[in-house]
């Protein structure tokens, strides 16, 4: 496998797009810290008391973009290590890769900050893009031996 570029590639921009969710998460912790919105009574009793359990629309904005990676990221992880088995040209794959982790890059930015529609729905249509060319891809590799 190390020797497969298209893994390579592909190990790099998976390792981005984790540490990408590892932020996001990270971020919806310091926003509950600041905001005291704790989902659990015994976080916000250490944090000032069962008051602070509850709900707050910016905490769930996070959670919200953290639930879409996992959606979106997961799948990629799969379609993109079986594609790199299928030896791939290289510079298409570096494509698909990149197209998808700038895509959902983007899409995080959009959803965090805020920014104006239809910024995040791009770059959501624009990841799946690379996506759907993969599992194409996959099913006209594994549709003889079905």
């Amino acid at each position: 496998m190390m020797g497969n570029t298209v893994f390579l590639s592909f190990a790099f921009y998976s390792t981005i797009l984790i540490l990408k969710m590892y932020v996001v998460a990270i971020i919806t912790g310091q926003v509950r810290l600041r905001k005291k919105a704790f989902a659990n009574p015994e976080d916000a009793l250490r944090n000032g008391g069962l008051q602070y359990y509850r709900e707050d629309p910016d905490v769930e904005r996070c959670r919200r973009a953290h639930r879409n990676d996992m959606e979106n990221i997961f799948p990629f992880l799969f379609l993109g290590a079986v594609y790199s088995l299928l030896d791939p040209s290289p510079a298409v794959a570096r494509i698909h890769f990149f197209i998808f982790c700038v895509g959902r890059i983007v899409h995080t930015i959009a959803y965090l900050l805020k920014l104006r529609a239809p910024t995040r729905s791009v770059a959501y249509s624009v990841a799946q893009l690379p996506c759907f060319s993969m599992a194409l891809q996959i099913l006209l590799a594994a549709a003889p031996y079905w």
